[in-house]
């Protein structure tokens, strides 16, 4: 079976960011996704879906570091059915996202001006993957294609092969 779900929209509220006695992170948050389609009669009309989303591990410290409410994001991940009983005794259940992958798709200015910041820079798009379990590495043993600094041959440049670049002061970012 496939279970696969991807989603582009604004983030509804701040992440939630706790520890599971394992010591795993877990963040949830909500997202807001549009559609936009015409009636029979030609009108336009707008369709709004909100989601919960739930961030494990790595992501979600990611997530709550560089996300917040409004925040532009792609994510992927599967989805969950939620059943509970309530306090009236009522069985309830929801539908929500277990994020594997996320993209952050908001300019940098966008975010620096929501904390404060004042460095921009033109679009970026910054993503982060959370490693399955049968993705993770065995940090004991090195990698086979690691090759020792011993058999690396490079050659300094010499001053004349440098080519010389003419750049303002006010062109350099920081």
């Amino acid at each position: 079976m496939f279970n696969r779900v991807i989603l582009v929209g604004n983030l509804t509220r701040d992440m939630e960011l706790r520890y599971l006695q394992s010591g795993t992170a877990l963040a949830t948050t909500g997202i807001a996704t549009n559609r936009r389609f015409k009636t029979a009669n030609g009108e336009q009309k707008d369709e709004t879906m909100f989601i919960d989303l739930t961030f494990f591990g790595r992501t979600a410290e990611v997530a709550n570091q560089y996300l917040r409410k409004g925040s532009k994001v792609l994510v992927e991940g599967r989805l969950i059915l939620e059943q509970w009983v309530d306090q009236n005794g009522q069985k309830r259940s929801k539908h929500s996202i277990t994020v594997e992958n996320m993209q952050m798709l908001d300019s940098r200015g966008d975010a620096q001006s929501q904390n404060g910041g004042g460095y921009s820079q033109n679009q970026y798009a910054q993503s982060y993957t959370q490693p399955s379990q049968n993705q993770q590495q065995d940090y004991s043993r090195p990698e086979t294609s690691y090759t020792q600094p011993s058999q690396i041959k490079q050659e300094m440049p010499k001053a004349d092969d440098i080519p010389e670049i003419d750049i303002d002061e006010e062109d350099i970012p920081f």
